[in-house]
């Protein structure tokens, strides 16, 4: 781990702390190049999907930040079909040429179960809560 990668993961923790309700996430390290955003996009989508399989009771859409001035042009959420609520938000980051992807969603006892999907996408996904997080 590299300083820079411990000042990721200090961020994605103070994103979580206490507010309207209580989040957890994972900061996905990717091998993705600007070059390669198309893929990038795709494993936001996979990745999303996963988490919403997890968390979510019902089905989930992607909602892209450059399609709402509200939020960056790197954001994007799943939402429930059902009632447009949040399901999980996304901010891609372009750190050191590649991107990296910090997610979060209200928090479950199902933290475990989501890192174990993203990586059985082929990722590697480091753990955050409002306490810190896990290497």
């Amino acid at each position: 781990m590299t300083d820079a990668d411990d000042d990721l993961y200090a961020e994605a923790v103070a994103l979580l702390e206490p507010g309207d309700i209580t989040l957890q996430g994972v900061v996905v390290h990717t091998d993705f190049p600007q070059s390669e955003e198309p893929a990038m996009d795709d494993a936001t989508r996979r990745i999303g999907e996963a988490i919403a399989e997890v968390v979510a009771d019902e089905d989930a859409y992607i909602y892209a930040g450059d399609d709402d001035s509200r939020f960056a042009a790197g954001q994007f959420q799943g939402r429930r079909l059902s009632d447009d609520e949040f399901v999980w938000e996304c901010q891609q980051l372009l750190r050191d040429g590649t991107f990296d992807l910090v997610f979060y969603w209200e928090a479950t006892d199902e933290q475990d179960a989501v890192v174990d999907a993203i990586e059985d996408l082929g990722f590697d996904a480091v753990p955050v809560t409002e306490d810190g997080y896990s290497v």
